[in-house]
């Protein structure tokens, strides 16, 4: 798997931009920047584990629910906007945390360099200045690493966030090798594979699927995979990886 992730990200370096690891807990993360951003990212990785791990303390149910929670009231950000994805999507707060981690650190390394690509565990927040083709790992697919997702430069953020229910940790009540969201926020992105992926059990259910995440409002691709099947949909371009 850890040389899976190393080829994954690899496949992932854009021209022009450094590329570095930091760790920090649980936490491992890719970045690409104009230059080497480690300290801060790791900085900014701390604070946001600390909002995190501070309302978990104070909110137990957070970290282990999985559907929606009510609104806590005050709450750091990042906080409010994964309750707010989970709220949308149907599924626990916790399913946006890798995305939001992405998202947050991203935003913070913009202030330093105009482009940024943050991917934490498959989930990936990016600010470009030129095109950029995603790669998808799906397990034992035929189509894992051998297909790419083409999505054309845009002039804000945006995300791209995969789950699995056949790889990973995390938690996934389907059993799709893949399922990829792009939006322009990383916790809607994050949520929202999971919510499709924990749909897709067998192969007819990719139709299914995406005809329910095109209902999500600012949705802007999905890419589904099971086996030797794909379903796409959005302003997305099926290209063949070297």
């Amino acid at each position: 798997m850890f040389e899976n992730r190393n080829s994954y990200r690899r496949q992932h370096e854009k021209e022009g931009l450094v590329s570095f690891e930091i760790t920090v807990k649980e936490t491992n993360l890719n970045i690409q920047a104009r230059t080497d951003l480690s300290d801060q990212a790791i900085r900014a990785a701390l604070k946001y584990r600390q909002y995190i791990e501070t309302h978990i303390l104070q909110y137990p149910q957070f970290a282990t629910a999985l559907s929606p929670l009510p609104h806590p009231g005050i709450a750091p950000a990042i906080v409010l906007d994964m309750i707010k994805a989970a709220e949308t999507t149907n599924v626990g707060p916790m399913a946006a945390v890798a995305g939001a981690m992405a998202e947050y650190i991203g935003k913070d390394l913009l202030a330093l360099s105009p482009e940024v690509v943050v991917e934490n565990g498959g989930d990936i927040f990016i600010k470009s200045q030129t095109e950029t083709v995603f790669s998808i790992y799906a397990g034992d697919s035929p189509l894992s690493m051998t297909t790419g997702i083409l999505v054309e430069k845009q002039n804000a953020p945006f995300a791209m966030c995969t789950s699995s229910g056949t790889l990973g940790h995390s938690k996934s009540f389907g059993a799709a090798d893949a399922v990829s969201v792009v939006a322009p926020s990383c916790c809607l992105a994050d949520t929202a594979a999971t919510a499709l992926c924990n749909m897709v059990k067998k192969d007819s259910d990719i139709e299914k699927a995406i005809h329910q995440g095109k209902q999500i409002q600012n949705i802007q691709g999905i890419v589904i995979i099971k086996g030797k099947q794909i379903g796409l949909w959005g302003d997305l371009k099926l290209v063949r990886l070297p």
